[in-house]
């Protein structure tokens, strides 16, 4: 992004068509010129004639300036900036997909909120793996994909250590009802963005259960420890976990209806297996796939989780929502700041 690509004069690639990729795709071409890439060629069709995205964002009109293409190649090669909104699950082989097209020094930002299962990466440090020498930043938040859409004040965070492509990004991402902050701890950022999935599930799974507010706050509030602990862990800012990207998204997460994986636990919470709950949606909850990774990264780090290692026996080991809360319930009493 030289000083001559401002003002909105550069070109934007957005990567991936889910409800918050295609979000994003609406939000930045009102600043600068978007293509959004879609894998299949009738959907690319869709959104560019009928300005829909039925799908992920149904009820919602898509600009008339954002562009959709099925050619990988033309929207790579035309960007100034990516944005990856690709599902950690399938990140890695997009990510070397987009860098056989990308011209030198684009810089990539990242949007999914989980971790690789194999090697638990997160990912920009994908991103740095299989699109070298390119600045990787990360946008997080309480970003409801749906309420974006629907112009709901709102604000989130960019993060990247270097100041003046940050500063860009804030100006292409900022909308009247979108505040876009900058921060330069894309470790913590990415930490909580993955984090707060797993503990959104454990609140789901309160919910469906018929339990309060009091049980969902203890969970919030006990998941934020979790989150700051793993991040602190591996080389976050404390503060970083009390903003936006941690404690704001936490919230939004745990406590909205429309959020993925708080509707997975609600679900496991009344009793629906994991395996039907995933075959019923064309939806990817990330928290089911990145906790086991989650508690991965924590235990090689010697961080205790006691909330993630309940979501990870009933997400993947068989264990019932009810049997997990039992268990976090009946855990030696310790002091809180421990």
């Amino acid at each position: 992004m030289s000083d001559g690509e401002r003002g909105g004069s550069f070109h934007v690639g957005v990567i991936g068509t889910g409800s918050w990729g295609t979000t994003m795709a609406a939000l930045t071409c009102a600043n600068a010129p978007t293509t959004l890439w879609a894998r299949r060629p009738e959907l690319a069709q869709r959104i560019n004639e009928e300005r829909s995205n039925d799908e992920y964002l149904d009820s919602f009109e898509l600009p008339e300036a954002l562009v959709a293409s099925s050619s990988l190649d033309e929207v790579v090669t035309t960007a100034d900036v990516i944005v990856m909104a690709v599902p950690s699950h399938g990140y890695r082989e997009v990510a070397r997909r987009v860098a056989e097209h990308l011209r030198p020094w684009v810089p990539v930002v990242t949007l999914a909120k989980g971790l690789e299962r194999e090697t638990q990466q997160r990912m920009s440090e994908i991103t740095a793996e299989e699109m070298p020498g390119h600045p990787v930043a990360v946008l997080t938040g309480p970003n409801l994909a749906r309420e974006i859409m629907g112009g709901q004040p709102a604000a989130s965070v960019v993060a990247i250590d270097d100041e003046r492509i940050a500063r860009e990004l804030q100006r292409l991402f900022t909308r009247p009802a979108l505040r876009v902050y900058t921060n330069p701890d894309v470790v913590g950022c990415e930490v909580a963005g993955v984090v707060k999935n797993v503990i959104a599930i454990a609140s789901g799974m309160a919910r469906g259960m018929g339990f309060g507010d009091n049980t969902r706050a203890t969970l919030i509030t006990r998941g934020l420890a979790e989150m700051t602990r793993l991040g602190e862990a591996l080389g976050g800012d404390p503060a970083t976990f009390a903003g936006l990207a941690g404690m704001g998204d936490l919230i939004a997460t745990c406590s909205s209806t429309q959020s993925r994986n708080n509707t997975v636990g609600r679900r496991l919470g009344e009793g629906d297996s994991i395996d039907e709950i995933v075959e019923s949606t064309n939806m990817v909850a990330e928290g089911v796939g990145s906790s086991p990774s989650v508690l991965d990264l924590a235990r090689r780090n010697g961080v205790e989780m006691p909330i993630t290692e309940q979501v990870v026996a009933v997400c993947h080991e068989g264990r019932t929502a009810p049997d997990a809360l039992g268990a976090l319930m009946e855990r030696d009493a310790t002091s809180e700041v421990e």
